[in-house]
């Protein structure tokens, strides 16, 4: 595993797990397997309803939890309850969480952002940061903050590269985190000829390859599955490197093209949504 080093000193797996879309049972399991296979990073959210099982893996695989980084997110609808931590908390059944970033800029994200950074001085939290943010929106949270963002997390993948936001949050300070890493499992992302050419030349996959991609550019990823092959496979890339000039070829390949699509209409009905959290199981 390679660790990367937040602006407040702590140090973060770059390759974890995602539980998107996985149902509670789904997510104890693949998240169960990948902690005792190895992995260090679960990533889970409110919105997921799965917390109270990435909360029930982390007590299955036997880990200690120091050796667990424990990522979720708030949503908008929890931004103005004073004890929406607190209830995470409960739900994941820990006494800490290592990265609690704001889930979407809809609704009151100001008075989201100033509770984690309560959290963050009570040491309920080791890090904060956003999800979903462009950069004006960052640039409003870096005007107000007291406890600056550690990390981004957007979609980030070899289609949709984020180059200038990359030196916008480098010049900050700040990490990016890439969900649809694999581009939610795009065919013609994976059915890439430079990604199979790659493949047949380092024994790999093409998600390997991709993957590996994203490590050297400095993505922290998550990658989500339910199967367990898939989940051993995708930690599997800490074996070889990139060349700069197969990393240069694959810069070409960018197409700013997203797979999601956020809306105005679309972030008022995120702040409205109350997920049926307290009936997770």
């Amino acid at each position: 595993m390679e660790f990367i080093k937040l602006n407040n000193g702590v140090e973060m797996p770059m390759q974890g797990i995602g539980t998107f879309l996985l149902t509670p049972d789904e997510a104890e399991a693949s998240a169960t397997y990948a902690l005792k296979n190895g992995c260090q990073l679960i990533d889970t959210a409110n919105a997921y309803c799965n917390e109270k099982a990435v909360g029930r893996a982390m007590k299955n695989a036997g880990i200690d939890r120091k050796n667990i980084f424990l990522e979720t997110k708030l949503w908008p609808s929890f931004y103005e309850q004073d004890d929406a931590v607190d209830k995470t908390l409960e739900r994941l059944q820990t006494d800490y969480i290592d990265l609690l970033l704001i889930h979407q800029p809809s609704g009151n994200y100001i008075a989201g952002y100033k509770q984690m950074e309560k959290a963050y001085k009570d040491g309920k939290v080791r890090a904060i940061g956003l999800s979903n943010f462009n950069e004006e929106q960052i640039c409003e949270i870096l005007n107000m903050c007291e406890v600056k963002p550690s990390v981004l997390q957007t979609e980030v993948h070899p289609y949709y590269q984020e180059k200038e936001l990359k030196k916008f949050l480098s010049h900050e300070d700040i990490k990016i985190q890439a969900w649809y890493p694999l581009g939610h499992g795009d065919n013609a992302l994976l059915n890439e000829p430079l990604f199979k050419s790659l493949a047949e030349k380092y024994g790999k996959s093409t998600a390997q390859i991709i993957l590996r991609w994203h490590i050297q550019e400095g993505n922290i990823i998550i990658p989500g599955s339910k199967n367990s092959d898939h989940i051993k496979a995708n930690f599997d890339i800490f074996d070889f490197s990139l060349t700069d000039e197969e990393m240069a070829k694959i810069s070409l390949l960018d197409k700013g093209v997203r797979y999601y699509t956020s809306t105005q209409e679309m972030l008022k009905k995120y702040a409205e949504m109350i997920p049926p959290v307290d009936e997770q199981k």
